[in-house]
């Protein structure tokens, strides 16, 4: 099992930049497609972006293409979220989730991923 912890939430105003960070502990997660997720107030979670285990492919849903960027470092156990450019519309908590399985390719559903850490809030001001 392999255990997810988010950091680098916050409060920011809109145009600002933050980048969330996902420390990966338990089993290696070399193999495993990682991805974030977010849960706006009253809506359901959704896909943000997911990173392929060798940290080349990268899928991301459109409203955060060319403003967000996902990276992964194993060797260090980390994944991050470079977020620029955010918008009030980025306003949620922020979830980084591990694959069930070794995947060789990138996915955008949920049911894919078997591991998800606690969630880091961030809020953006208009």
């Amino acid at each position: 099992q392999v255990q997810l912890v988010e950091s680098g939430g916050g409060l920011v105003q809109a145009g600002a930049s933050l980048r969330l960070s996902c420390t990966v502990s338990g089993r290696t997660f070399r193999s495993y497609v990682m991805g974030w997720f977010r849960q706006a107030p009253g809506k359901e979670r959704e896909f943000v972006v997911s990173i392929d285990w060798i940290g080349v492919s990268t899928y991301y849903t459109d409203s955060v293409k060319g403003r967000f960027t996902i990276s992964r470092d194993d060797a260090k156990g980390m994944l991050y979220l470079q977020r620029n450019s955010l918008k009030p519309e980025d306003t949620a908590i922020y979830y980084c989730a591990a694959s069930r399985l070794p995947l060789d390719r990138v996915t955008p559903r949920e049911a894919d991923y078997g591991s998800w850490g606690q969630g880091t809030q961030v809020t953006v001001s208009s």
